[in-house]
């Protein structure tokens, strides 16, 4: 048995600083060890008391009378770090240290994270600052968090891993009064050795837990935490996770747009997406997705059943689930008539969707013939049935016929509860049937199982393409005509363009490129041209000399840089403006696509993913980042314009995918705006480019 293992199911805990007041924090762990059924050894450690709850106390870890399996420390920081030494001298698994004053609170503490993980040496540590851990599968906490002063909870089978204790406190309570099963509760908080990936591991071989809830601060190792997320989606373990900190600035000042559109909070989006994790995206999710997702219940299509006795309540379903873009067609021929056969008089309705039979909380049998009509309809893949304030005369004849009629269909069975009636929703829940108090959650539900169903394991391998050399590509930040040649050399073609200095060489240049030209400045000092007037569009050609006179005065009064140098391009017109850029950041490498020009940090149309960790994105993901932007319309031909080379745009993206992953490092900044996606068969584009380069 593992170190991890032994802290889930240990055969002795020591607590060190055991208090013999329960209502302390130092006293909580033994009393919760003892209230909540643990069968194996405990050990309280307390120089000064000579027994705690009936338990012999031990003054100090050397006079133990076994090594435990797992000791929790409830001591200050200095103190713990003693204790940690002495306890992984003995051989103890692992430790959970309680204590608060490390990493979080600035260099001294972190120089005590340090000693603390020096003192531990191969003795495995959870936290320190944590609140601990909860196996409500076999009965062993192992916390001090104030929610287990509850007598019981639901126990089912979504393992809960929190970067916060409190939080973890917050959703064991929660979970018990909706009556939601947990299986396992695990704060992880500094995480100096055991970290959120470590948790998901060990819950993917769990048997008990179905689904993985995470409440996220930051992923310290995304590799980690990728592969980890991977094996549970690999064991048809759903991963749910709620990240913190979604309104940081993020959008740090940066040379291109890319870095003002792909701050941190989008790059764990698309983190998630690559790890086949669903992100919550409110802080009621992280229980709501979790209970529909436990049910086992697989989503296959978008077509929803609502079925109701209250019209109100079923309009409100109806327009959240058609809000998250699920549809509720009505009855095909067959099902509506035998929706119809149910009748008994004028009251039910029930050959359209939502199908209202009215009072049929008190009339079990036609609910109980309605549900299972609905179930065996093909023309539904999903049922949400209404509870409404009729069900509060009896409860149970509403829940008691739900829950007859689950075995008969594999198809997700979704309730929402319609007056304020949390014991009801309870109740639904602990007889596994999820049950939901708000419309919306109805709807982040479905879109969940939805997700879980459609999700597919991306090419890790990554694509490899043949090196190219980039030895002469100048350092720092380039001007527009170099990053253009090194987005050519890896096959990302450019506009026709050349480079002037006076008044008759732009006229000159303007006449072989046709009637109207684009003239721009050429600085690697001034990345955002069109700001700062730098950019002039549809200049007729027998006017370019007196434009660029004009344009170098401009930039010169904006900036105080008088421009020596420009380009006179070539204008392109009928093509679609993307944009394509790579960002970096602790979480790894990214490369977005968007709606491009000038107007790309206003609309944010845009969609990003991670490089594998060697090699190219694929053209099959390089196609499903374009088919997610909102501007894909525009490239299939929307109300008669004519179909984009969306091949070439596939091709410009992998090749520029390629481009990043081949310089690494070197390339701190690279982007096309715009990227001009032509009509089919014509090609692409690109009219624009930043790039920064360092040795």
């Amino acid at each position: 048995m593992n170190a991890i293992s032994r802290l889930f199911k240990p055969r002795s805990v020591a607590v060190i600083g055991a208090s013999a007041d329960a209502s302390k924090t130092a006293g909580r762990p033994v009393a919760y060890l003892r209230k909540h059924g643990f069968t194996g050894e405990i050990y309280p450690v307390n120089p000064r008391v000579e027994n705690i709850a009936g338990l012999r106390c031990y003054p100090d870890i050397a006079s133990l009378p076994a090594v435990p399996d797992v000791a929790i420390v409830a001591l200050g920081a200095e103190r713990a770090n003693v204790a940690v030494r002495e306890l992984a001298a003995r051989g103890t698994a692992v430790a959970i240290v309680l204590a608060s004053g490390y990493g979080e609170t600035g260099d001294v503490g972190k120089r005590r994270q340090m000693e603390l993980i020096e003192a531990a040496g191969r003795m495995r540590l959870l936290g320190p600052n944590t609140i601990g851990l909860v196996n409500l599968t076999d009965n062993i906490p192992l916390s001090a968090s104030g929610a287990l002063e509850m007598d019981e909870f639901p126990v089912g089978s979504i393992g809960v891993v929190s970067q916060s204790g409190g939080i973890l406190g917050a959703l064991l309570s929660r979970a018990a009064a909706r009556g939601i099963g947990l299986s396992k509760l695990i704060s992880t908080s500094n995480e100096v050795d055991l970290e959120l990936a470590d948790f998901i591991d060990y819950l993917s071989d769990d048997d008990a837990t179905l689904v993985i809830a995470l409440y996220v601060e930051t992923i310290r190792n995304p590799l980690k935490f990728r592969a980890a997320c991977l094996k549970a989606a690999r064991a048809g373990k759903p991963i749910v996770a709620f990240k913190i900190g979604r309104s940081e600035a993020g959008a740090r000042a940066a040379v291109s747009h890319t870095g003002a559109m792909a701050g941190t909070d989008r790059m764990y989006d698309a983190l998630f997406r690559e790890a086949g994790v669903i992100r919550a995206q409110t802080f009621s999710d992280l229980l709501d997705i979790p209970a529909a997702l436990s049910s086992g219940r697989v989503l296959w299509g978008n077509r929803v059943a609502i079925l109701t006795s209250t019209g109100g309540a079923g309009a409100l379903i109806s327009d959240a689930l058609g809000m998250s873009n699920f549809e509720a067609p009505p009855p095909d021929a067959e099902t509506a008539n035998r929706l119809r056969a149910l009748q008994t008089g004028d009251e039910a309705a029930l050959d359209r969707n939502p199908i209202d039979v009215t009072l049929a909380g008190l009339k079990p049998d036609l609910l109980r013939g309605a549900i299972n009509t609905l179930l065996d309809s093909p023309s539904y893949d999903a049922l949400v049935i209404i509870v409404g304030s009729s069900s509060l005369v009896m409860p149970e004849l509403m829940v008691g016929a739900i829950k007859d009629c689950m075995p008969n269909s594999d198809k997700p069975i979704l309730a929402y509860v319609s007056p304020h009636a949390p014991e009801l929703a309870a109740l639904l829940n602990r007889r596994g049937v999820p049950a939901y108090m708000a419309p919306e959650s109805c709807a982040a539900a479905l879109g969940s199982m939805l997700q879980v169903s459609r999700w597919k394991e991306p090419d890790s391998a990554g694509h490899a393409t043949p090196v190219v050399s980039v030895a002469d590509i100048p350092v720092g930040s380039l001007n527009e005509a170099q990053a253009k040649v090194l987005f050519s050399r890896f096959g990302v073609p450019s506009v026709r363009e050349k480079i002037v200095s006076t008044p008759q060489q732009a006229e000159q240049a303007a006449f072989t490129f046709g009637a109207q030209i684009v003239l721009k400045i050429l600085s690697s000092e001034i990345t955002h041209k069109s700001d700062v007037g730098g950019v002039a569009v549809a200049v007729p050609a027998a006017q370019a000399g007196q434009r660029l006179t004009s344009m170098a005065a401009e930039v010169t009064a904006k900036t105080g840089v008088v421009p020596n140098r420009f380009l006179v391009q070539e204008m392109v017109v009928g093509g679609t403006e993307l944009i394509l850029g790579m960002h970096r950041d602790s979480l790894g490498t990214a490369v977005l696509l968007g709606m491009g020009g000038v107007l790309a940090e206003l609309f944010k149309d845009t969609t990003m993913r991670l490089l594998p960790p060697q090699g190219s994105l694929s053209r099959e993901e390089a196609l499903g980042m374009a088919h997610e932007l909102k501007t894909w319309p525009l490239l299939d031909g929307f109300r008669g314009r004519p179909e984009a080379d969306v091949d070439a745009l596939v091709t410009a993206i992998v090749a520029f995918s390629w481009m990043v992953s081949q310089m690494g490092d070197r390339l701190i900044e690279a982007e096309i705006n715009p990227l001009f996606v032509l009509p089919k068969g014509q090609g692409v584009k690109a009219a624009d480019g930043i790039a920064v380069v360092r040795a």
